[in-house]
C-alpha cells in the first residue's frame, strides 16, 4: 500500500507550484537507474544545472530526475515508477529551499536555541525546518543533523507550520568545514620542515593561484579525452592542494566551470572531484 495517497497527484500539485519532485519506491529511496544508465553508462545526466528528465526519460539519476514538467510526471516512462511510489519526494534546491532535517529530539531541542523560527514539518521521528534560499547540502553537520538543499532529496510531508524564514549565516556555517591545520613543526626533525617557518607552503596566494591557473589551462586545452583530463587535473591539484585546506569554493569553482565549458556536466565534475578525493583518502 502507498504511504503517500495518490502520489502521482501530490506530485503534479507540487510542480504547479514549481516545486520538482520525483517518485520514492519503498525504503523511501529513489529508483534505480535504468538499463541504459545504470552505473551511469548514459555519461550521466546531459543537464545537471538543474533538475529535469535525462534524454532515457526514465526517473534515473535520483535527485536530479527532479521535475516540474506534468508531462514528465504523467509519462509512460515514469508510470511504473509511480505504480510502484510509496510517496514523494522533492528537489529543496531547486525549489530555492534547503531544509535542515532534525532526527531526534536531542537535535530539535539544539535547533530551537541556535536557529531563528521558520516552517516545520513533523518528519516520523523529528522535524524538517525549511528555510527560503538554496545552499550546498552536507550530512551529518552535527549530531541528528543534515541539510538538504542542491544535489539533494527530501521526502514530502506536507506543508507544515509556521512562516518560511530566510535562510541564515547559522545554517550556511554549518556545511563549512574548518580548514585542516598547518603542519606542526616536529622537535625532533626541524630541518625537514621547508623555509623553517612550519606552515603550510601552499597557502601562499601566488603558489595555489598558480597551480589552480594552470589546471585551468590544462582543462581548456585538452581536445580529446575530456573525461579522463578533467579526473586527471582534479587528482593532481587535490594531491597537491588537498591536505591542507587551502582550497576554497571559489577555486573549486574555476575549475568546474573550465571544465563545463568543455562540455562536461556539473554531474560529471562533482563525480570526477569526489572520485578523486576518494581515491587520495581525502
Amino acid at each position: 500500500m502507498n504511504e503517500t495517497p495518490y502520489p502521482q497527484h501530490t506530485a503534479l500539485s507540487l510542480a504547479a507550484s514549481s516545486v520538482p519532485v520525483l517518485p520514492l519506491r519503498r525504503g523511501k529511496v529513489p529508483f534505480g537507474n535504468c538499463t541504459a544508465c545504470v552505473d551511469n553508462a548514459c555519461g550521466g545526466r546531459p543537464n545537471m544545472k538543474v533538475p529535469g528528465p535525462c534524454w532515457c526519460a526514465a526517473p534515473c539519476h535520483g535527485w536530479a530526475a527532479a521535475t516540474t514538467d506534468p508531462a514528465v510526471i504523467v509519462s509512460r516512462a515514469w508510470a511504473a515508477a509511480w505504480r510502484q511510489a510509496v510517496c514523494v519526494a522533492y528537489h529543496p534546491g531547486g525549489a530555492g529551499l534547503t531544509v535542515v532535517d532534525l532526527d531526534d529530539a536531542d537535535a530539535i531541542a539544539w535547533a530551537r536555541t541556535a536557529l531563528p523560527a521558520t516552517r516545520t514539518v513533523p518528519t516520523s521521528r523529528g522535524e524538517h525546518w525549511i528555510y527560503r534560499g538554496a545552499m550546498t547540502s552536507r550530512n551529518a553537520v552535527r549530531p541528528g543533523v543534515d541539510i538538504k538543499s542542491t544535489m539533494a532529496y527530501a521526502r514530502w510531508l506536507g506543508y507544515g507550520t509556521g512562516t518560511i524564514a530566510a535562510l541564515p549565516d547559522a545554517v550556511r556555517a554549518l556545511v563549512v568545514k574548518e580548514p585542516s591545520p598547518a603542519p606542526r613543526a616536529s622537535q625532533a626533525l626541524p630541518g625537514l620542515l621547508r623555509g623553517g617557518q612550519g606552515e603550510c607552503p601552499h597557502r601562499t596566494p601566488v603558489f595555489l593561484d598558480r597551480g589552480v591557473a594552470m589546471a585551468e589551462q590544462r582543462i581548456t586545452e585538452a581536445s580529446s579525452a575530456v573525461h579522463a583530463t578533467v579526473y586527471r587535473t582534479f587528482l593532481a591539484v587535490l594531491s597537491t592542494h588537498g591536505q591542507c585546506g587551502c582550497l576554497t569554493d571559489a577555486h573549486v569553482a574555476r575549475l568546474f566551470t573550465a571544465a563545463q565549458a568543455k562540455g562536461e556536466s556539473a554531474r560529471h565534475c562533482a563525480d570526477a572531484w569526489t572520485n578523486a578525493r576518494t581515491t587520495l583518502g581525502l
